[in-house]
């Protein structure tokens, strides 16, 4: 039997190797992180002349993660990609914020759209984000009016409200729904643990606030200039920066009318996806200021004026997403040398 070397594991799943690499990346921090879903919105950004990857160490991986270190308009950055979901996306934040001296992150990418008011291209920068994902599904039988299952502990509640789905049954005869054996499912909020209250003493949150620094920046984003065409299919109009209320995210890829319609409705939801509050989750529960920046590249569901929407113009919503990410970090360069 092989005699292990302590050294090497005497941080616990961190080696040593690791833990001086951490060392000397946080010496020269603090850090702006960003945290990106895949690779195909990320690559506009690693191509972009803007972004300088560090000369010495340029990246560190670790839990499968690669943090990617370098400067964005001569601010330092962390980089890491997530992948698909909320699980993906809470997972790589927590590392992120954790393992490295960070001061605030930025999130960006494409979501669904909606809004039908608003087009495909157009970059959304909403002031709260939820989990919409977090059900109490309610038995077949019971009303609005009855008590959720576990409610009375505290575990759940009625005070977001549900979606019943024989609301939505295509049978439906002179306005009037038919039952649905499914009933209805009640919205949740997460149960959260913050870094500086007491340990396993939940909190709960359903609309997570993004920083109020970062949103007013952000708001001098609008009226940029945006790319409008794909070689030679363009936009009906060019698209805009737009600040809207709310974004939703869930492991849900929302390719349904009625659905949209209805996180439209019943949320006032602009951009819909699967990763940006579970950033945001993280960030409220670690104290770190946080924004998502999301670019339309469907009406979720269909439904557009415009054809082929994301086979086409999924390209341009992500390089739009940059552009505007971009935008968004030389402001706090300027804002943060003045202060």
């Amino acid at each position: 039997m092989s005699i292990i070397d302590m050294s090497k594991v005497a941080n616990g799943a961190v080696s040593e190797d690791v833990m001086k690499k951490i060392y000397v990346i946080n010496k020269m921090g603090p850090y702006l992180g960003v945290v990106v879903p895949n690779t195909f919105e990320m690559g506009p950004l690693l191509n972009s002349p803007s972004f300088v990857p560090q000369h010495d160490l340029p990246f560190l991986d670790f839990a499968g993660r690669r943090f990617r270190i370098g400067a964005v308009e001569t601010r330092k950055v962390i980089v890491v990609m997530t992948g698909l979901s909320t699980i993906n996306a809470g997972i790589a934040t927590q590392l992120l914020v954790s393992l490295f001296d960070i001061e605030g992150v930025v999130h960006f990418g494409i979501a669904g759209n909606a809004n039908p008011k608003l087009q495909i291209g157009d970059v959304t920068i909403p002031q709260y984000w939820a989990h919409s994902g977090l059900w109490n599904w309610q038995r077949w039988g019971d009303d609005a009016d009855d008590e959720l299952a576990l409610e009375s502990s505290g575990d759940y509640t009625r005070e977001i409200g549900y979606l019943k789905f024989s609301d939505h049954n295509n049978n439906t005869n002179n306005s009037e729904s038919t039952d649905n054996f499914l009933n209805r499912v009640w919205y949740q909020p997460e149960e959260i643990f913050s870094s500086d209250g007491q340990p396993e003493v939940r909190q709960h949150a359903f609309w997570v606030p993004v920083d109020t620094l970062y949103l007013s920046l952000a708001k001098k984003l609008e009226g940029m200039k945006l790319e409008r065409c794909v070689n030679s299919t363009c936009l009906p109009r060019a698209p805009e920066v737009v600040m809207v209320e709310r974004g939703v995210s869930a492991n849900v890829f929302v390719d349904n009318a009625a659905y949209r319609e209805f996180l439209r409705s019943k949320f006032n939801a602009t951009p819909i996806d699967m990763e940006s509050a579970a950033v945001g989750l993280v960030c409220l529960q670690q104290k770190k200021p946080f924004i998502a920046i999301r670019a339309l590249s469907d009406l979720a569901g269909g439904g557009s004026s415009v054809s082929n929407e994301a086979a086409a113009f999924a390209p341009l919503a992500a390089q739009n997403a940059v552009s505007v990410f971009l935008g968004f970090v030389k402001l706090t360069v300027t804002s943060f040398a003045v202060q």
